[in-house]
């Protein structure tokens, strides 16, 4: 049988293959927050309040601001050419844009306890002068995740959208993470505070966990044939 997610089981599987505290709580951190990889890798220790069980999560993204060189206009990714002036699109000027959201997650006690250990034993690491709980770059915590899975003997996942297999990576960690709050909770509420949780900015992006969470499609199709019309 094919998976397109990870379940709980697997995921504690996948912590248990880790063979030192951080990728154990690397690992942890993705799931029971289902934060980002790079939200994950940008946690300083400010950032945690470990008293009231919170940590901030800073989002970072940039975008390329597109202007024509004569005439200064803006222009999108799709203009071929500056529909003011003419100009060609390609002799466009780019200017990287850095956008930062934050918002606020709860921890629960466990993870609290492990973090509380992780920054007793000394585990964080300073890094341009900010004290990061990894300090690991990307790449590596792909690597982490990859070989955890490999020891842990998980099967790869199915792509519900492509159909292509995939193997274990950060990212199906919060995946994972916001089937099974679904699988909790599915009401308007619950999408809405998994939306906030999430820090996704369209409410179609968190809505498409419901439909794999609770096989919506299958269980609607069933039901048209439960009584059968002939």
């Amino acid at each position: 049988m094919t998976k397109t997610y990870l379940e709980t089981g697997e995921i504690e599987k996948l912590e248990a293959a880790a063979t030192n505290m951080r990728d154990r709580l690397l690992i942890r951190l993705l799931f029971h927050l289902g934060c980002r990889i790079s939200e994950a890798l940008a946690i300083k220790v400010e950032d945690l309040d470990l008293t009231q069980g919170k940590v901030m999560i800073v989002h970072l993204k940039t975008r390329l601001k597109l202007s024509c060189p004569s005439c200064g206009s803006r222009l999108s990714i799709t203009h071929a050419y500056c529909p003011r002036c003419g100009n060609k699109k390609r002799n466009s000027h780019a200017e990287p844009q850095e956008f930062c959201r934050q918002r606020i997650l709860p921890i629960d006690e466990e993870t609290i306890g492990m973090l509380r250990k992780y920054i007793k034993r000394g585990g964080p690491v300073e890094r341009e002068g900010k004290t990061l709980i990894f300090g690991i770059n990307r790449h590596r915590a792909w690597q982490i995740v990859r070989d955890c899975a490999r020891v842990a003997r998980l099967p790869p996942l199915v792509n519900p959208e492509t159909g292509k297999t995939r193997g274990i990576s950060p990212h199906q960690l919060r995946d994972a993470f916001s089937v099974h709050a679904m699988k909790i909770d599915d009401s308007g509420d619950g999408l809405r505070l998994l939306q906030e949780h999430l820090g996704h900015l369209s409410f179609n992006t968190t809505a498409k966990y419901r439909k794999i969470a609770g096989e919506e499609h299958r269980q609607w199709y069933d039901r048209l044939w439960r009584n059968k019309p002939y």
